[in-house]
Parts: C-alpha cells; structure tokens; sequence
C-alpha cells in the first residue's frame, strides 16, 4: 500500500482519487467502518433472499411447461436452505487477521506427576 504525500495523491505518483473525492487518504491498513461492513452484508442476504422468489416462481413455470414434478422439486430443493445460508453470511464478520489478538489462550495443564510418596506394602 502507498503512503500518501501530503498532497492527496499517492507516494508513487499515481491517481486513484476522483479531484472532488471528499474522502481522507487511507494510510493505515485499517478495516472498513462498521457502516461498510453492515452495508455490504444486508447487500448480500438481499441478493441471496431476492434469488429465492424467482426461484419459486422457476419451479412453477417447469412444472407447467413440462409436466416433470422431478425439475420442480429439484430447484424447490435448490432454494429451501438459502434463508438460512443468508443470516449465516449476512451475519459473519471480516476474516480475522494474524495480527488481530486472539482471545481464548489455550495453556496446556501441567502433566500429572506419577511419582507420589513412597507407600508401604503389607505383604501377607
């Protein structure tokens, strides 16, 4: 990533900004605002939910054009966990980076020890 000179354009003397972009210069390696990252997941549950009713409406349409129950019930089948699949993506966060800290620290419990005090054996 470029770092910026001070004049708004980047270090290496390219021009990725638009002369009326309003936005500050990205310096850092920070991740999009959590406004972004809403956006772009309702964008895809949208998608993913807006390809279900066609889907139906598909369904319908095979069953009357070719009498085949089996089409039908296939792009049915195709469609029924797509709600499902949409809350699961819409609500999944960015991938973790290396660099971001984890939370859990696993630590190992030390090994029991197996040597105890001596104990006297009664022998009969």
């Amino acid at each position: 990533m470029a770092i910026s000179s001070g004049s708004g354009a980047p270090a290496d003397g390219s021009s990725d900004r638009r002369p009326d972009d309003k936005r500050p210069v990205l310096i850092t390696e920070a991740q999009a605002s959590f406004e972004e990252q809403q956006r772009a997941r309702i964008r895809k549950y949208s998608i993913m939910m807006g390809v279900r009713i066609p889907a139906l409406v598909l369904a319908a349409l095979a069953y009357t054009t070719w009498h085949n129950g089996w089409i039908a019930l296939a792009i049915i089948a195709v469609s029924i966990p797509l709600p499902w699949m949409a809350v699961l993506i819409a609500n999944d966060r960015p991938p973790r980076t290396k660099d971001e800290p984890r939370r859990y620290d696993h630590k190992t419990p030390p090994a029991p020890e197996l040597d105890g005090p001596a104990h006297k054996t009664i022998e009969g």
